[in-house]
């Protein structure tokens, strides 16, 4: 492991004599807005203020701005500082990870980082941090780690003690409480020919929801609902998936149907989970690879191994902007690095290994987890012969209007194919409603059924 930090061996150390209980004393939950942000990150600065003090994030969008808007760039007249390429990434590997290294030796001539000055501009809302708060001093794991209680709204684990704590925090990190989206992915091939993949999805979050309590949580033990539509091309337009997903995973496993236009019928999908491909993808991501990492945590042992300062993609407003077409981001081998923001952060960094007597096609996955935000950022994952077999990483933002950091393009390389996989291209489209009127009656399979058929 490469340069941890002080805390991070603090946190190492800890994990030696970590106990059962997740929950931390009130003297430790007392340090969240103080020398702990109120979502558990370090907020002072790192020794050489190459990342500075965290001091609120944006609290207020660029003038301008209004909802319903692609989120214009707070920072426009910040300069590149320096270019990471693959002639000096050896300078730079101590903040790199081995999957980005390889994306250098696959792309030597087209594959750089712009990187730019550090803005912590992650943000919550007040009651997001004093749920947070709360739930530092209550909430638990259980299930061996395949459920968590007293928890709700904030993150469940703001000071971890240990890797399956931070993945619980990604997983229930704040977005709001109901979201609609129209966008898509598509799936270059090594000449840079895609197809354009679109979607209709929506999302429910009672565990976001304000107000939300624990007990009513685990009473209906749903975390969140999720509908996707295909709406394009027309030879799968009309495909629909549908998924519960629940609080404890061992009392009721994740729910999921699909709706199949050839045979206009909704049937169960317990496949939907580990493994198996994701919508549409070409095979280049796993379903439990969405949103970085989401799903039963059951397959694999969860070690924090620390912290550590890292590049990663942040603030990429000008990837997100409406001004720029699918063409200039879609470019063969990867997507266009001059619309692509690196900034240094600290990550909390998780090693998972897959357990024996299971199986998953990647035997082992890193995940780096910006600690302002609980966003995974980067993951690396390894094949059956430790090998990397693919990459990935979230290019996030601030989307004022909550405010909350969560990605706008997802990327995902598969090494070996040298392809990838852009999820999240919502640039000639309509920004996300983060206040659409969604009820659970739009989250059933007959529901899924009529809209199928739409």
């Amino acid at each position: 492991m490469k340069k941890l930090t002080s805390l991070s061996l603090a946190v190492t150390l800890a994990l030696c004599s970590a106990s059962a209980s997740a929950k931390v004393s009130p003297e430790e939950a007392a340090k969240l807005g103080k020398e702990l942000t109120p979502m558990g990150a370090e907020a002072g600065a790192n020794a050489d203020g190459s990342i500075p003090a965290w001091t609120g994030g944006i609290t207020q969008a660029p003038a301008g701005y209004k909802v319903g808007d692609h989120h214009p760039d707070p920072y426009p007249t910040d300069k590149v500082q320096y270019t990471v390429t693959a002639q000096n990434a050896a300078q730079y590997k101590d903040v790199l990870t081995p999957g980005q290294m390889k994306l250098f030796e696959l792309y030597p001539d087209t594959f750089k980082m712009n990187v730019y000055q550090t803005r912590r501009s992650a943000s919550y809302p007040q009651h997001v941090y004093d749920a947070t708060r709360e739930n530092a001093t209550r909430s638990e794991l259980i299930r061996d780690g395949n459920g968590i209680t007293q928890a709700a709204v904030g993150v469940p684990f703001p000071i971890p003690k240990n890797g399956l704590e931070v993945i619980w925090n990604h997983t229930l990190r704040y977005r709001g409480e109901a979201i609609t989206r129209e966008g898509g992915q598509a799936a270059p091939t090594a000449s840079g020919d895609y197809t354009y993949i679109g979607f209709d999805e929506a999302l429910m979050l009672p565990y976001g929801t304000k107000g939300a309590s624990p007990a009513d949580l685990e009473k209906t033990n749903i975390l969140f609902k999720f509908k996707q539509k295909v709406s394009e091309p027309a030879r799968l337009a009309g495909t629909a998936l549908l998924v519960h997903e629940t609080m404890d995973q061992i009392k009721t496993p994740r729910q999921a149907w699909t709706y199949n236009t050839g045979q206009r019928r909704v049937r169960r999908a317990p496949n939907v989970a580990y493994d198996a491909p994701g919508t549409a993808s070409d095979g280049l991501r796993t379903t439990d690879d969405f949103d970085m990492f989401n799903g039963a945590p059951d397959r694999y042992t969860w070690e924090l191994k620390g912290k550590q300062e890292l590049l990663i993609p942040y603030n990429d407003y000008r990837l997100h902007s409406d001004a720029v077409k699918y063409s200039d981001i879609l470019t063969p081998g990867h997507i266009n690095p001059d619309l692509v923001r690196y900034e240094k952060h600290r990550v909390w960094v998780v090693e998972a290994k897959l357990k024996d007597n299971t199986s998953h096609v990647y035997k082992k996955r890193v995940f780096y987890i910006d600690e302002d935000s609980w966003q995974v950022s980067v993951a690396d994952m390894y094949d059956n012969r430790d090998e990397l077999y693919r990459v990935a990483q979230a290019h996030g933002l601030n989307y004022y209007e909550l405010p909350a950091q969560w990605s706008t393009l997802e990327v995902y390389h598969d090494l070996n194919s040298r392809r990838y996989l852009a999820i999240g291209l919502d640039n000639e489209h309509d920004m996300y409603d983060f206040s659409p009127s969604l009820q659970d009656r739009d989250f059933t399979s007959s529901a899924l059924r009529r809209e199928g058929r739409r």
